[in-house]
């Protein structure tokens, strides 16, 4: 009898101790595989959703925190600040180390030091990386341009990027810099060894060595895997530090993460999948992507209610949700390197070249492309200025938005555009149902205004890293993207249109106006204020009268997730969100 009795209690032991030690596993989606994530070229939110995964940066933001508000990461608290806002003094926390890599002279990864974040940053000033975030820093740290342009010798002393000590380091500016702080927040400033580069060259872009709360153990076009960095540093979650607000999260159940050691899963699959249909497919299954942007094409089997949004029951049951409006928008830019789109120093094919893009942006129709492609949700508005962000004007002039093919038909006409003259325009789009159709909706609209069908051709890519290749290497003639906000400011959108930072750099459509980058220069230092927000709906307006480009709309997400994950979807600016995430076993 006693073996009976005994029998279930060693079972249930035995089951117990297994479920303890089963791993924690997150697989989540993700929409693009990333070409690279060395974080000089961490370009995209794909990357950066693995760089500052992976690597530390000095700040980041609070996990919950609305208006948006940067707390320390490897930093151990907010800078002091010179009286005249030109030198930054920021210390860094002790004893944390790299993961451990065969890089390292005895394979065991060694402590960080503030040498290595000036290192970090000076790479994205040697050419030899083609970096796709210098443009932060261009023209603001003293000294930091010239050592690029001198050769980028790190041996070398840079006067306004130093390691005062082991821990401590300073930034000098040449002109106050307000948004420097949003910077190092950014995958670009991400802190990496110098060791590791030189060990691994080109295939450091696909072997990370950082000190974040994982490592990466594998990638490809289909899925990135990440596991627990076992020597992470000591971090639990604070639910008031991160802006906890119950009445809003509360229902998703985050108050259990109170107290929790962070990262909490043991492990992170990122599965890239860019068909919505095969996305919905795996997140409806239940035993693979726990996460699910909601698309067109699920709107009336999800939803019982666009106005206020709310799943039917069924749905309800199973899934959190959260609607958010996007920090960030999306576009269609000219590139301005196009012989047909550019400016010209002969002002009759200037006014023509305007004339065609002015036309094509008239050909346009937002109200269909957000009916069949955003839900119906969200509303388009002129210019680049994201709604919520200081010099959005919801007054100005909407006729940038709105159909008029009369319009684009008559500018054709009096600027010499016929149907022999017009030039072949080649869309690029991702090798997907959804960019498929994005483009067959572009070309019904240009048809409408007397563009012929055969000289409107169709480039397909097999991954967003291949179509942003091209981007960057200004190889395309349009530029349809969608922009994340790297920090709550319009100098974010506006900087994508400054001309030194061309590609490879932000600003995609090689736009170069001296008028915009003079006012542009002058609100870069200065400070909030009625006369920079004056300057913001000043540049914003030179964008939309020049007709740079097909925008702007942001977009309403409706984000589900399953309710034995416990995440709060915040996707709105770049950073490691992972390990805040937990998963009910």
């Amino acid at each position: 009898m006693k073996l009976l009795k005994l029998l279930p209690l060693a079972a249930l032991v035995a089951s117990s101790c297994a479920l303890a030690n089963t791993p924690k596993v997150l697989k989540i989606l993700g929409d693009s595989a990333p070409r690279t994530l060395d974080p000089v070229q961490s370009g995209t939110m794909y990357a950066n959703e693995i760089v500052t995964a992976v690597y530390d940066t000095l700040y980041q933001y609070k996990y919950l925190k609305t208006p948006f508000q940067l707390e320390p990461d490897l930093a151990t608290g907010m800078p002091t600040v010179s009286k005249d806002g030109l030198t930054y003094t920021i210390k860094i926390k002790k004893g944390v180390h790299f993961i451990n890599d065969p890089a390292f002279a005895d394979g065991k990864g060694r402590e960080v030091t503030a040498q290595d974040f000036v290192y970090s940053l000076e790479r994205n000033f040697d050419p030899k990386n083609r970096s796709q975030g210098s443009w932060l820093w261009a023209g603001k740290i003293v000294g930091l341009d010239q050592w690029g342009k001198d050769g980028a010798d790190y041996s070398k002393p840079i006067a306004g990027l130093k390691a005062l000590d082991r821990y401590t380091i300073q930034i000098k500016l040449i002109k106050p810099y307000p948004q420097l702080m949003y910077t190092l927040a950014m995958g670009f400033s991400a802190v990496v060894p110098k060791e590791a580069v030189k060990k691994y060259g080109r295939e450091f872009a696909i072997h990370p060595v950082g000190s974040g709360p994982f490592e990466m153990v594998s990638t490809n076009t289909t899925k990135t895997v990440l596991v627990r960095n076992p020597n992470y540093r000591h971090e639990v979650f604070n639910l008031k530090q991160e802006g906890y607000d119950p009445k809003i999260e509360g229902k998703a159940g985050l108050a259990e993460l109170e107290g929790k050691t962070l990262p909490i899963v043991d492990r992170v699959e990122v599965n890239w999948i860019q068909e919505s249909s095969a996305a919905w497919n795996s997140f409806t299954k239940g035993n693979e992507v726990v996460n699910a942007s909601l698309q067109n094409d699920q709107i009336d089997q999800v939803l019982a209610s666009k106005s206020p949004v709310t799943l039917k029951p069924a749905y309800a049951k199973k899934y959190n949700y959260r609607v958010t409006t996007e920090a960030g928008l999306v576009y269609n830019l000219f590139n301005f390197d196009n012989d047909y789109f550019g400016h010209s120093k002969n002002p009759k094919t200037d006014a023509q070249n305007k004339a065609l893009r002015c036309a094509i942006i008239k050909s346009f129709n937002w109200p269909q492309r957000i009916s069949r492609f955003y839900l119906g949700l969200g509303h388009a508005y002129p210019g680049f200025i994201v709604p919520g962000t200081d010099g959005f004007d919801p007054k100005m002039d909407k006729s940038s938005v709105t159909q008029d093919i009369a319009g684009a038909k008559k500018l054709l006409k009096e600027y010499g555009w016929n149907k022999h003259s017009l030039p072949v325009l080649t869309y690029p789009a991702m090798a997907s149902v959804k960019d498929r159709q994005f483009y067959e909706q572009f070309r019904g609209n240009l048809i409408k205004i007397g563009y012929p069908k055969n000289k409107i051709k169709l480039k397909t890519y097999a991954t967003f890293g291949d179509f942003n290749r091209d981007v960057k290497n200004s190889k395309t003639m349009l530029v349809p993207m969608g922009w994340g906000l790297d920090y709550p400011d319009a100098q974010n959108t506006l900087q994508l249109f400054y001309g030194p930072n061309r590609s490879p750099g932000a600003n995609s459509a090689n736009y170069n106006n001296p008028k915009y980058n003079a006012l542009y220069e002058k609100a870069a230092d200065m400070q909030p204020s009625p006369e920079r927000t004056a300057i913001y709906k000043q540049l914003n307006n030179i964008l939309v009268n020049d007709c740079v480009g097909i925008g702007s709309f942001s977009r309403t997400h409706i984000y589900l997730w399953h309710k034995n994950v416990i995440m709060w979807p915040q996707t709105d600016f770049l950073g490691n969100y992972f390990k805040y995430v937990d998963v009910k076993k």
